[in-house]
């Protein structure tokens, strides 16, 4: 278990670069109204499913997600808020790359950067930083 701690709590540097790097491209890309597709996009979904399935791992056999004291911050937060946030935050990221394949020039990166960045703001209010007080550390 403290191995899949240790990844997922690692992941997610790579996932909020690779979402950050996203949606820095999306929109450049959408500014100079360029055709084609980035690599990137592809590398932040694949990096943030990689990370959904470390945390459902996680989620089945953590300690902390515990509906019997669902009262409690720290239990509350694990058992539902962060689930559901980042659950959220993926089908977003996987939508807007999915919706974004049909759609024609510059809408294609337009509609990465509404998507991935909605899902960034959700990322980043979902993860439990240190200075939450949720029993996590920044690794």
């Amino acid at each position: 278990m403290n191995i899949l701690i240790r990844a997922h709590s690692g992941l997610r540097y790579v996932v909020l670069a690779l979402l950050i790097a996203a949606v820095f491209a999306a929109y450049s890309n959408w500014q100079k109204s360029k055709e084609g597709d980035s690599k990137i996009y592809s590398f932040a979904l694949i990096a943030t499913h990689i990370q959904l399935l470390i945390g459902l791992a996680l989620y089945f056999i953590s300690p902390k997600v515990n509906f019997d004291q669902i009262g409690e911050k720290l239990f509350r937060f694990y058992s539902i808020e962060h689930i559901f946030m980042m659950l959220i935050a993926i089908v977003l990221i996987t939508y807007g790359r999915v919706r974004s394949r049909k759609a024609i020039g510059s809408d294609k990166h337009r509609t990465i950067l509404y998507f991935y960045a909605m899902a960034l703001i959700i990322i980043i209010v979902a993860i439990p930083w240190p200075f939450r007080n949720l029993g996590a550390g920044w690794f």
